[in-house]
């Protein structure tokens, strides 16, 4: 079994009247990179923020390598990294400035200093910009800067809150490689974000809605799950010449249980007695050249299934 190595268990954070994180349990294995997803305000970073030690939960507990979070928050933060979504460097350090300061902090000698600067320098191709003010860099450099610092003391626990929020769609995958780098060095990592496509990145996810825990485990786990995929139901992609159209007819259809658009396609949740080619032929019926297949459910279905059910249980 895999070395548990970030626990949760019942943790809670209230704000007075307000509970900003209910009960919330789950497990991260060594190198694993476990996603954590959530509308905003739904305890994303409030749980960072606990298991970092930063922030004593109103109740329930948990560990960051095997430390417990109520009883060793100083002994945690010399152990881990942090990176969050804002660039919360300074502006006017240069680049080789931040890492020494951040060095320092940690407490490196200078020997030890030089070689992890060297190495986090390295592993984040920041070499060329060494002598450039932080403030000055663009958002995606900025992030690197914010991860190689993040790295300097090689920590064997990464918080990354939001880390690619902001940033173009090159900037995300390089910062996304520079993950699965660390990963495979042995590295644990913890990530909040909102981008799907991320999500399915991860080694394991989580969703948290309205301060509650509503799933957690491996992605094709979660696919594969009652409440995603009921018994008796399939999902169809729909390719046609008018998608919004064929969702307008989708909707009203009887047998449909969920449509949405995908890009320039419609993702159809039906029942089994729902026949695809009628259905086909119901929501595009004046287009010859439309088409279906069956799908699997990407994350994206997941959570907004879950999303739902909670609305629903919450509503009454």
């Amino acid at each position: 079994m895999n070395e548990t190595v970030i626990r949760a268990e019942g943790l809670t954070r209230r704000f007075g009247e307000f509970t900003a994180v209910d009960n919330v349990s789950f497990s991260v294995g060594k190198s694993a990179i476990f996603g954590l997803l959530g509308p905003n305000g739904s305890g994303k970073s409030t749980i960072i923020r606990m298991l970092c030690g930063v922030l004593a939960p109103s109740a329930g507990t948990g560990s960051v390598i095997n430390m417990d979070i109520r009883e060793n928050p100083e002994a945690i933060k010399r152990h881990i990294g942090y990176m969050s979504q804002r660039f919360s460097l300074y502006g006017d350090l240069t680049v080789a400035e931040n890492l020494e300061f951040y060095g320092r902090i940690y407490g490196l000698s200078a020997s030890r200093l030089r070689d992890r600067r060297d190495a986090v320098v390295d592993l984040t191709d920041l070499a060329p910009y060494l002598d450039r003010p932080g403030g000055t860099l663009s958002g995606g450099w900025k992030q690197r800067l914010a991860l190689a610092c993040a790295l300097i003391h090689e920590p064997e626990v990464l918080f990354l809150d939001e880390p690619t929020a902001g940033i173009d769609p090159v900037a995300r995958r390089e910062l996304w490689d520079l993950l699965f780098r660390l990963s495979s060095e042995g590295i644990t990592m913890f990530v909040t974000t909102h981008y799907m496509d991320e999500a399915e990145r991860c080694t394991d996810v989580g969703y948290i809605y309205m301060s509650r825990l509503l799933v957690a485990g491996e992605p094709h786990e979660l696919k594969s799950s009652p409440e995603v995929s009921p018994a008796g139901t399939k999902r169809y992609a729909v390719s046609c010449a008018n998608p919004a159209a064929a969702l307008a007819e989708a909707t009203r259809l009887s047998g449909v249980r969920d449509a949405t658009l995908y890009g320039d396609r419609l993702h159809v949740l039906a029942d089994d007695a729902l026949e695809p080619e009628r259905m086909l032929a119901l929501v595009a019926p004046a287009d010859s050249s439309a088409t279906y297949q069956e799908v699997a459910p990407s994350l994206e279905d997941v959570f907004v299934q879950l999303s739902r059910g909670q609305s629903g249980t919450l509503a009454h």
